[in-house]
């Protein structure tokens, strides 16, 4: 039997290309400011059913596209993997997906609770150990699949409570009554480990939760309540 490796959990960030035509200016120093208030106020969170979930699948790959940069790379070659790596994750066991909306959607997250066996570590368990494989024992260890939110979530305010990203991850270990989310990230993919870190995941071993280097992925732990 092939050991399926997890894929590392998905931002909807826009790709590093290389530029054609007139290149971008990135602009730099401190974001602008939003006029609005919290964004507490406007979007609200719930859970969908894996049914929901199967009907509402094309605008889940709509928003991914549209926040990973809205070009064609976005629709053609990113889209249908996200899709097909999303509707897998469906099929787990615990799944979740949570929406936020106003009168359209806004952004969503997902994952699935784990233990310490079965095709999420197979291919991975080489390197952790320590309190992580303890807790995924446990039961009470969710994995954290998929944040997909505007880029104003990614960057400003996020290390306000009420940033939807922060929001979406709390409400899904929460829900879940997990001791601890986990994700996985690629170690060329430097920008997802920063915009994750600034809404509170850390190294697994900041905590005590050791990994083994080197390996495929970084290893990002979240605190309920973070």
């Amino acid at each position: 039997m092939t050991a399926q490796v997890l894929p590392p959990t998905t931002l909807a960030l826009p790709a590093l290309r290389p530029a054609r035509g007139r290149p971008r200016t990135r602009a730099l120093g401190q974001p602008q400011r939003e006029r609005t208030s919290s964004p507490q106020i406007a979007d609200r969170i719930h859970r969908l059913t894996r049914g929901q979930v199967a009907d509402r699948l094309q605008e889940l790959g709509d928003l991914y596209a549209e926040t990973s940069g809205g070009d064609p790379w976005a629709w053609n070659q990113a889209r249908g993997p996200f899709l097909g790596h999303l509707t897998a994750d469906a099929r787990r066991p615990g799944f979740s997906l949570l929406i936020a909306e106003t009168t359209a959607l806004t952004g969503y997250a997902y994952g699935f609770p784990t233990g310490g066996s079965g095709p999420w570590w197979a291919g991975f368990d080489g390197h952790v150990r320590g309190g992580l494989l303890r807790r995924a024992a446990s039961g009470r260890l969710f994995v954290v699949s998929g944040i997909v939110v505007p880029p104003r979530v990614r960057r400003e305010y996020r290390d306000h409570v009420w940033n939807l990203a922060r929001r979406l991850q709390r409400r899904l270990l929460a829900d879940h009554g997990a001791a601890l989310g986990v994700a996985l990230v690629d170690v060329r993919d430097g920008r997802t480990v920063e915009t994750m870190r600034s809404w509170g995941w850390r190294y697994a071993g900041d905590d005590g939760l050791q990994a083994v280097s080197p390996g495929p992925f970084r290893i990002l732990a979240l605190a309920p309540g973070t």
